[in-house]
């Protein structure tokens, strides 16, 4: 028997297995409860913002909040229970807190990336820049926040594909989730259209849609007319755009652009068509006699 099964069998033979399971016990129990009920005061103080909260924004950022407290206290608890435990079967915890200590000097060199997660995760948070529920796109990609972390943003994109966005790799963020929007609507009419006939039809259409039961609600202003954007050899351009509650914009302009095809065709106004031009050769051309003779060395 080598020098380490010895120290194992000293251990196990000093240790109280009985008076150490009760306490094992105990410790397991009074973790269960302390994670149960940070996790219910947090809920509740996730509540009281909500129920006291203004907005829809103050809400959001309260449940994202919570959600990081939620897992940071879980994994407090956990770890001192971890030790109380090694100490009640006689393992030293000092050598685990010296390597814990040399562990994060290690990391703090040789994981920076990791760190840097970390400071721009809670700057993140801090700052009030994402929200659970949020439409954002950071780092070339964009979708619903599900999740979000001190170490990872999870996005959900319109095809379903789910990306995990490391914090540190956020510098730009563009928050489609914030208090309004806007509906922008590109409308092209043919060169010879007048213009003021087809800016009255678009504007009849937007009071349609205020006046809708199911889209009224979500338009928060009349329909601001730009004026013409483009003017080129393919047609005009006009270009408008609604005030709308956050994340409605594409529904909106969806059903905008379906009732004002529906009108444009109604009251006729000409849109670009693709124009070509065929030159045919003259019959005469194509009659031409071929001149008679031998052929040209």
């Amino acid at each position: 028997m080598d020098k380490n099964e010895t120290k194992v069998v000293q251990w196990f033979n000093s240790v109280d297995w009985i008076q150490a399971g009760g306490r094992v016990v105990a410790i397991l129990t009074i973790t269960f409860i302390l994670v149960f009920i940070s996790r219910r005061l947090i809920a509740g103080l996730e509540r009281f913002t909500a129920l006291h909260g203004h907005d829809v924004e103050s809400k959001k950022r309260a449940a994202t909040v919570s959600n990081i407290l939620r897992k940071l206290s879980t994994s407090l608890i956990t770890g001192v229970a971890a030790l109380a435990i090694f100490n009640t079967l006689g393992i030293p915890i000092m050598p685990f807190l010296a390597t814990a200590g040399v562990a994060g000097i290690a990391i703090a060199f040789g994981a920076q990336s990791l760190v840097k997660d970390f400071f721009r995760g809670f700057f993140l948070l801090a700052g009030n820049q994402i929200r659970q529920g949020d439409v954002v796109q950071i780092a070339g990609k964009s979708g619903l926040v599900e999740d979000i972390t001190l170490r990872y943003v999870q996005l959900r994109d319109y095809e379903g594909n789910v990306h995990f966005v490391p914090n540190g790799d956020i510098s730009v963020v563009t928050n489609s989730s914030r208090t309004f929007a806007y509906a922008v609507v590109d409308v092209a009419i043919a060169l010879d259209q007048p213009v003021e006939p087809v800016m009255q039809v678009m504007r009849e259409i937007a009071a349609q849609l205020r006046a809708d039961a199911v889209y009224g609600p979500k338009i928060l202003d009349d329909l601001d007319i730009a004026g013409i954007e483009a003017w080129n050899a393919g047609g005009i351009t006009l270009r408008a755009r609604m005030k709308v509650q956050a994340l409605e914009q594409a529904n909106v302009k969806r059903e905008f652009l379906l009732r004002l095809k529906q009108a444009f065709d109604h009251h006729a106004i000409q849109q670009p068509r693709n124009t070509m031009v065929v030159v045919e050769k003259s019959q005469a051309a194509e009659r031409a006699p071929v001149p008679e003779g031998p052929p040209p060395n």
